[in-house]
């Protein structure tokens, strides 16, 4: 082990400091504008309980949509506005190309009852890459497993067995199962650290769905090598292609707005950034000694462990740090809205537990303001609904006291603000070179624009209502536990879609309901607001519908990057006997 007080920071703290007084002045100026803004509204001719209700709900909600705002302009200034974006913000990203890696590597794969086939693919496409540029002898594969279904852990077994008999390398191949499951995920990986970390420098751990190029994995090694100060390297994972219409909406909408958000984020996070718990460089020395996760009050287990560990191991002396870079790194999205809700509901019981830890000794200002921002993803979720609801109840209750124009304009301003880290993200590609080509040209561009704004309102409001009615559940008990998750493409019937979506529909109509009987007017300028929960069920099935995915696959409507252009990792995830035939055909429809 190194000793830190004789490592340099990467960027000068009192730099950094003052990037973070500039983005919080941003961030409060905005808020408070809009705050301001709202209150000049509410209070005429006065206050009443039900106005002072609707401004307390939007001063809990709008924090987390500012904050996207101010970081997708700071990042887009960036990109846009300045010589060396990138150094200015990762100035560790550009390491030596050619020099060789003196340090081992372990690739981990955590499974719980996922499907074996699907995730060894995607190690055999990693280990395929790695050969052909000549690396992989740095990179050891693991597998951790923690499946409890006889059948998942049978073919587990067989196919890291076939795997083993067809690589070149089967000595750099270990499978390990537990029975317990203790500490879920982070729990695994902390025994694969007692058992194995010492012949390692690094890790990167893989979620069952992650993909990632040679080239990245080497790059994050040299950047680890050449940075002794640095303990995590996140890199910026994005969509793979889908045949799912649902992935395809819901990835375009990330893909676009990711790159200006992510860089904004991160110019003012510095050290001190997020940590996702996959597709990351992480050092394993200071990571076993520093990152094990406390017990919650009652012996309650962290569910979200990622941040937690970033947290702890900024508090340690390591730096934690983004690579805001596309490319390379790869994961999969929910293929169905019921997935994607589901998924949506286990993180936010994860990040509302982190509550408990915003007072432990020892962690940067900035790594507690990270657990704040994980939280108030959430915790908006509720006082957003409620503002809905109750913004639905005043006309009724308080008839004509509100003049529909100022009204209307501070709508308008809220949706924008919703909107605003997508509106930036199109900029963005517009303005980059070759940045419209990628998704396949301006018209292709701008009509998938236009279908993922629309349908954005219908994931937010689907998954917004989902997380509330998860708080709601909290008091009683209610755990959401880590399990195998459905990431391929399933059709969703008429009643699955009904059962899991019957309150998002029930909301919208009350919320039609009492608008249009308030005020006809109203129903009509605020159908973006109320359409999402009202149309929850007959989207969830058209976005789940297996026809709908090749529609939008034959137009490459909503198509990523990779899909104009596949890079070659994407070629190793099949035999070679079915390459030429998979290949003939548009990559959303194999991958």
């Amino acid at each position: 082990m190194f000793d830190l007080k004789t490592l340099s920071p990467l960027q000068p703290p009192k730099m950094l400091a003052r990037r973070r007084f500039v983005a919080s002045a941003l961030n409060l100026g905005v808020l408070a504008a809009l705050l301001l803004w709202l209150a000049t509204l509410l209070c005429a001719p006065h206050w009443t309980p039900l106005r002072v209700a609707l401004f307390a709900l939007y001063a809990v909600a709008a924090p987390w949509n500012v904050l996207g705002l101010t970081n997708a302009l700071i990042g887009l200034w960036l990109v846009h506005g300045r010589r060396d974006a990138l150094g200015e913000v990762a100035p560790f990203a550009i390491a030596p190309g050619a020099a060789v890696l003196k340090t081992r590597t372990a690739i981990l794969m955590t499974l719980r009852n996922e499907d074996p086939r699907r995730a060894v693919a995607r190690l055999r496409a990693i280990a395929a890459d790695l050969e052909r540029i000549d690396e992989s002898a740095a990179f050891d594969f693991f597998v951790l497993s923690d499946s409890d279904r006889p059948d998942v852990f049978a073919q587990e077994e067989a196919e890291i067995a076939r795997w083993r008999r067809d690589s070149p390398r089967p000595e750099q191949i270990f499978y390990r199962r537990r029975t317990d499951n203790e500490g879920f995920k982070a729990g695994n990986i902390l025994v694969f650290c007692q058992r194995w970390g010492e012949n390692y420098a690094f890790m990167i751990p893989l979620d069952a769905d992650s993909l990632m190029s040679a080239e990245k994995l080497t790059l994050l090694v040299r950047i680890g090598e050449a940075n002794p100060q640095i303990g995590i390297v996140q890199t910026l994972a994005v969509g793979a292609p889908s045949p799912s219409a649902f992935a395809r909406i819901f990835q375009f909408g990330m893909r676009h707005g990711m790159r200006a958000y992510t860089m904004g984020a991160a110019w003012w996070a510095g050290d001190c950034g997020p940590f996702w718990g996959h597709n990351a460089l992480v050092r394993i020395a200071p990571f076993a000694a520093h990152c094990r996760l406390p017990e919650l009050p009652g012996g309650e287990k962290i569910l979200s462990h990622d941040q937690v560990e970033a947290a702890f191991m900024r508090r340690a002396g390591f730096e934690t740090r983004i690579l805001p870079v596309e490319g390379g790194s790869f994961e999969d999205n929910p293929p169905t809205l019921r997935d994607f809700t589901q998924r949506e509901t286990r993180w936010c019981r994860g990040n509302l537990q982190y509550v408990h830890l915003l007072g432990l000794p020892g962690l940067k200002p900035t790594s507690r303001f990270q657990l704040c921002w994980a939280i108030a993803m959430f915790a908006g979720a509720p006082a957003s609904t409620l503002f809905l609801a109750l913004s639905a109840v005043l006309p009724h209750v308080e008839p004509g006291a509100f003049a529909a124009g100022p009204l209307l304009a501070f709508y308008l301003a809220h949706l924008a603000l919703l909107l605003s880290p997508k509106l930036i993200g199109l900029l963005d590609v517009a303005l980059t070179p070759g940045g419209l080509a990628r998704y396949g040209g301006a018209a292709r561009f701008w009509a998938s624009a236009f279908v993922e704004m629309v349908l954005s309102f219908f994931i937010g409001a689907a998954t917004s209502f989902a997380v509330c009615l998860q708080i709601l559940a909290l008091p009683f008990g209610r755990v959401e536990v880590w399990a195998g998750q459905n990431r391929d493409a399933l059709d969703l019937g008429w009643r699955d879609a009904a059962r899991a979506f019957w309150p998002q529909t029930f909301f919208g109509l009350c919320l039609l309901a009492l608008a249009a009987s308030g005020a006809p007017s109203l129903a009509l300028w605020s159908a973006p607001l109320w359409i999402g929960y009202a149309l929850c069920i007959p989207f969830s099935m058209l976005t789940a519908n297996p026809r709908f995915g090749a529609f939008l696959a034959r137009l490459r409507l909503c198509a990523t990057p990779e899909e104009i252009d596949p890079p070659p990792i994407f070629k190793g995830l099949y035999p070679a006997s079915d390459r030429d035939e998979l290949l003939d055909k548009p990559v959303s429809s194999v991958v």
